[in-house]
């Protein structure tokens, strides 16, 4: 048993109620034109919209009293923010949030609606990281990271205690795959709990740092482009602990492109009546390129957020 999955235990029982427990809902639409048994887990149901919360409120509750006082920097292109400002909020922890400014004007408009100070860096969201630490190390405050941090890592790996529960006969489980908190939390847990499960991760051609990380066998500096799937954008940083996590979790890896990841957006608007981001429609876009492998199987997908500007998704699935 990986050590690690005692953390993700502990941390499934204590977010909670701050934290749902999201439905696995089946599609017997898509079932049926696929060719396998598809069920998607509704991350988006999540308060903030995302499933960023879960490693959000896990991190704040294990601050200390100090820490809580000072209050908590982050950086972020959205749904961290958002998730660091709820958790934030409800444990009564000052949060300031950077952002760079190509940032989406509705993620930064929720994150100061909960409360949150948001700084917008003139620059990316690498760079609006590179301030917030800056800053933490100033003003003697808690740097959250949106993924290199075990205590944010075993809170998103909750997601995976819930689908192994809801539905212990998956054969496959689909999930997008940024800078691997998600990957290497939900991985860690599917396996502990399903050894024989297929964990399937997805990435827009557009963003593949963790993949050529796993390619290379190292974190090697790889070139990012604009996506739909702005939530798996940004690099890895050297050290971090979700790499050898994802080394660990991913048993197929899955590249998808831009069209792709609309045609999927737009796939689930039709047939299900949800409008979920670029990220969500990431996981959903590998198994529809790769459904005839999964035919006669049971799946999952595990839809990781729906904060899409409507003009944006609009624009997309037309």
């Amino acid at each position: 048993m990986d050590p690690f999955f005692d953390q993700i235990r502990e941390a499934h029982v204590a977010i909670r109620p701050q934290v749902s427990v999201t439905p696995l809902e089946p599609s017997p639409v898509l079932s049926k034109l696929l060719g396998c048994d598809v069920s998607f887990k509704l991350d988006f149901h999540q308060p903030t919209g995302s499933f960023k919360i879960r490693g959000a409120t896990n991190k704040v509750r294990t601050l200390d009293d100090e820490a809580r006082r000072r209050g908590v920097l982050t950086a972020s292109t959205g749904n961290h923010g958002m998730a660091v400002a709820r958790a934030g909020a409800l444990s009564g922890v000052p949060v300031t949030v950077y952002v760079g400014n190509d940032a989406l004007q509705m993620k930064v408009d929720g994150i100061k609606a909960l409360g949150a100070e948001v700084v917008v860096i003139d620059g990316s969201a690498g760079d609006a990281e590179l301030a917030a630490r800056r800053a933490g190390e100033e003003q003697g405050r808690t740097y959250i990271s949106p993924y290199n941090d075990p205590a944010v890592m075993a809170g998103q790996g909750t997601i995976g205690i819930e689908i192994a529960e809801q539905d212990p006969d998956l054969d496959a489980v689909f999930i997008a795959v940024g800078a691997g908190g998600l990957m290497g939390g939900a991985g860690t847990a599917l396996h502990a709990l399903r050894p024989d499960i297929d964990v399937v991760g997805v990435w827009p051609e557009a963003s593949l740092c963790m993949l050529r990380a796993l390619e290379a066998g190292e974190i090697v500096p790889t070139q990012e482009y604009p996506t739909l799937s702005d939530g798996t954008l940004g690099a890895i940083e050297p050290g971090s602990i979700t790499f050898p996590a994802c080394q660990k979790a991913i048993d197929t890896r899955i590249v998808v492109d831009e069209a792709e990841i609309a045609a999927a957006m737009k796939r689930i608007a039709e047939t299900e009546r949800w409008m979920i981001e670029g990220a969500a429609g990431v996981a959903f876009a590998g198994l529809v390129q790769q459904a005839a492998k999964y035919r006669g199987r049971k799946v999952a997908v595990v839809l990781c957020g729906r904060n899409i500007a409507l003009d944006l998704f609009l624009r997309t699935i037309s």
